[in-house]
């Protein structure tokens, strides 16, 4: 039997699990003392419940011992991100204006995990309704990435990915709007996929941008990603945008890790000049190791790819803005009363509420987003962003016309220190350049560790991105290069990052 379960991946327990070798408590209870160990300094975890998950994994041992035929995952732990609504746990969007809520339902996600059995451990921490690439921005504090404490873990699900990253949980659930799975995955060493817009039910995520976020797996293997993609994936009759055809494939692609005669694009427009030359070192090794593999490389030119950064940050915040307007302390979440006024009106105290309730972030994109909204601009600003948005999904037929997959580096940096971009908001903005496209056109895409920087010993991803509705393609293609690169490091990546029970670190020394 496996002597530290949560080094395990999830296929792994899985097996453990199915075998009878290890409980469902025993599982769960070993990545609760992790994160008692090791989640003061990371701070991965907004909401742990104990006492819920080892409720839900003692219930799936007694039925296995009833003889009851079980989900795969039934018994394998898992962490959600707090965007996600969940029955009887706080949900809070990393934000003091929804502090304190408990959703009286789950999301679909949700639902569909608690089906398959799957103790769920606790809320992960993020920038606040999603907005940030650091998870600087949630209101209760950073996320701090295990391979480095001083380095942001990405955002804005650096909770989820440093969860996974510092063995808390063998599998987690993140959101990505802009590539708020794929980057923070790329920063700290971890597998994240972006499934196609729709593909998986958006009911019960608490909106940041409705026509680009989607919610996805975040792991530490491309097998175990596929496997809980196939958990969560599915139509919903809730979601309006969810898709009817049936999920892809991706567990056989993930198993077969096959690439023979598959085209790989190279994106001119997403590498070279602005990427940090470790990163692209990594990227250009990764090429080489699919060409290995029998893959066939093309470069493609994806020119309005140079415009999505500029209509990302037009497109979201007017959603940002209209999503956000129902925060306004007379329903649920945060009241603050305005300060002197005896008899104040809803206007006033909804002012008050939204300004001690929002941080600057948000209420930056607010802003933005009302005024690309705002008489005489819609058209100049949000509906020019509309346009740019249909020439990218037009870069991305064209594309697949004569490469099966596309691919980039992830991000443009490794993991960047606490505060270095916080007070310059478009470098922030940057690093989700390679991201961004993807959601604009609802094609999904996948981060798999490639390798580390030379310049900082610090994680870098690999970006593959496959048409619409063929999520398949980015687990053949993940799972052979992971295999690859796995034999080549000999062992997984992560193992090569310094334990967290062995640093001397505290959080405060962290961030100064």
């Amino acid at each position: 039997m496996t002597t530290d379960l949560t080094r395990s991946t999830a296929a792994e327990l899985a097996d453990l699990l199915t075998r009878r070798e290890v409980s469902a408590r025993e599982v769960t209870q070993a990545h609760l003392d992790r994160t008692r160990a090791v989640d003061g300094p990371v701070h991965a975890y907004l909401h742990v419940d104990e006492e819920g998950a080892l409720a839900a994994a003692a219930d799936i041992d007694a039925r296995r011992a009833g003889g009851e035929e079980l989900h795969a995952l039934a018994g394998v732990p898992i962490a959600v991100k707090d965007v996600v609504v969940t029955k009887g746990l706080p949900t809070t969007a990393g934000s003091r204006i929804l502090q304190g809520w408990v959703p009286p339902y789950d999301a679909t996600l949700v639902t569909r995990l608690r089906a398959a059995g799957m103790p769920i451990l606790g809320k992960t921490n993020m920038d606040e309704f999603a907005m940030g690439s650091s998870t600087e921005h949630s209101a209760y504090g950073p996320t701090r990435n295990p391979w480095d404490l001083g380095r942001i873990p990405g955002g804005s699900g650096g909770g989820s990915a440093a969860a996974i990253a510092s063995f808390q949980a063998p599998l987690a659930i993140g959101t990505d709007t802009g590539g708020s799975i794929r980057q923070p995955a790329a920063v700290t060493g971890t597998v994240g996929t972006k499934p196609t817009y729709g593909g998986v039910s958006r009911y019960g995520l608490i909106a940041m941008a409705s026509s680009l976020d989607q919610a996805g797996p975040c792991t530490r293997t491309v097998l175990d990603a596929a496997l809980l993609h196939e958990v969560i994936g599915g139509h919903d009759v809730m979601d309006s945008t969810s898709l009817t055809a049936p999920v892809p494939a991706v567990v056989a692609a993930a198993r077969r890790a096959e690439v023979t005669g598959l085209r790989i694009g190279i994106v001119r427009e997403l590498t070279g000049e602005g990427f940090q030359p470790g990163v692209q070192a990594r990227f250009e090794e990764a090429v080489a190791h699919l060409v290995d593999a029998g893959a066939e490389v093309v470069e493609v030119s994806c020119p309005s790819f140079t415009s999505a950064l500029a209509a990302y940050y037009l497109v979201m915040p007017s959603e940002v803005s209209s999503n956000l307007a129902k925060f306004d302390a007379m329903r649920y979440g945060l009241r603050v009363w305005p300060e002197g006024v005896a008899d104040a009106s809803a206007e006033q105290v909804m002012a008050a509420t939204r300004d001690a309730g929002f941080g600057d972030e948000v209420k930056r994109r607010i802003i933005l987003g009302t005024y690309a909204l705002s008489s005489g601009y819609y058209d100049a600003y949000y509906g020019s962003a509309q346009k740019v948005r249909t020439l990218i999904a037009r870069d991305f037929a064209a594309a697949f016309e004569v490469a099966d997959v596309l691919v980039s580096p992830t991000s443009p940096t490794t993991a960047f220190a606490f505060g270095e971009k916080m007070s310059d908001p478009l470098s922030m903005y940057m690093q989700d350049i390679a991201t961004i496209p993807a959601n604009l056109a609802g094609v999904p895409g996948m981060s798999v560790p490639s390798g580390l920087a030379d310049e900082d010993g610090l994680p870098v991803g690999f970006q593959i991105l496959a048409p619409a509705m063929a999520d398949e393609r980015l687990y053949a293609v993940g799972a052979a290069l992971e295999a690859r690169l796995t034999a080549a490091w000999g062992g997984p990546l992560l193992a090569r990052a310094q334990d967290l029970t062995a640093q001397s670190i505290a959080p405060t020394e962290a961030l100064s």
